[in-house]
């Protein structure tokens, strides 16, 4: 053998691991960015809610310290937001049971009209229903902070002002076609065959509905549900425009009293605020997965 071809035989194990090693080091590299760039983007995240418990634990009137964590936390203004010890907290409770009320009244008739339109248009064959959930989806074309005042001036012209009715109206409106829409590519892949054959054996539209269209819709109805329900509990702009009175309006809408004052009780504010962040976060953390499946599963089959 020539010299030439034992140097050409050595040369390309060498170009490989060369190769190897390069591909090794770009792995390398882009798992410390990857690892970096999460530890930025977790810091960035924990940092406000680091601070809103910070905030609270911190005596009234040593809110801006320069400290870290308090020197003595006290759980003090949560005790006084729960036990409604302060004059801006003495609807506390109600104006959290009014949050609660919209949130579940806008939860419950967003999923009654969205399953209810999608079932007829897609499962009962609805004449020209297209129509329907296009002319539903159109709502979003115009921006909801748009339609403020107009919806302001119909809740007034109704004697519905100052009413949770209102806001459940509104809210409603534009969470509706989101839920046709996720209903809709859901129960593509819910076989039309299950309607046919309980049709034959004298289902009712009604029974069909109720007992084969809606278990089956179920991780669609849990991902719809919770949308809706963190839509309603976060909303603010609605409510501060359609409740003002003490008695009638939500958390968020008392929660921005607070800065009224000559001197803002951030510690109660923030006491405040992460007991109303609670239950959004529970009721999250309780259907995460359901909620993932509902939102995929129709764009997977369908």
């Amino acid at each position: 053998m020539s010299a030439t071809t034992v140097s050409a035989a050595h040369a390309v194990p060498y170009s490989a691991r060369r190769k190897g090693r390069a591909a090794r080091r770009r792995r390398w590299l882009i798992r410390v960015a990857t690892l970096l760039l999460s530890v930025v983007i977790l810091v960035w995240t924990i940092m406000p809610i680091y601070n809103m418990v910070m905030v609270a634990l911190e005596a009234e009137g040593d809110v801006f310290g320069e400290h870290i964590w308090p020197p003595k936390p006290s759980p003090r203004s949560f005790w006084i937001v729960v036990s409604q010890g302060y004059w801006y907290l003495e609807y506390f409770w109600h104006q959290f049971g009014n949050s609660v009320f919209i949130a579940v009244m806008t939860t419950l008739l967003v999923l009654s009209i969205g399953s209810l339109t999608s079932f007829s248009v897609a499962r009962m064959r609805l004449k020209n229903g297209w129509l329907i959930t296009n002319a539903a989806l159109l709502t979003y074309v115009i921006p909801a902070s748009f339609l403020a005042i107009p919806f302001y001036l119909i809740m007034n012209h109704y004697g519905l002002h100052d009413n949770p009715w209102s806001v459940i109206a509104a809210l409603v409106t534009f969470a509706t076609p989101y839920a046709i829409f996720i209903f809709q590519e859901y129960g593509r892949s819910i076989p039309l065959e299950l309607d046919e054959s309980a049709r034959i054996d004298g289902a009712s539209p009604v029974q069909v509905y109720f007992r084969i269209y809606l278990p089956l819709m179920a991780p669609a109805l849990v991902a719809v549900g919770t949308y809706a329900l963190l839509l309603a509990w976060n909303e603010y702009l609605y409510q501060f425009l359609l409740l003002s009175n003490k008695r009638s309006m939500t958390v968020p809408v008392a929660l921005a009293q607070f800065t009224n004052s000559d001197q803002a009780p951030w510690n109660y504010m923030m006491a405040t605020a992460i007991i109303y962040a609670l239950p959004p976060v529970a009721t999250y953390y309780a259907f995460r997965r359901r909620m993932s499946s509902g939102l995929t599963m129709g764009g997977v089959k369908g």
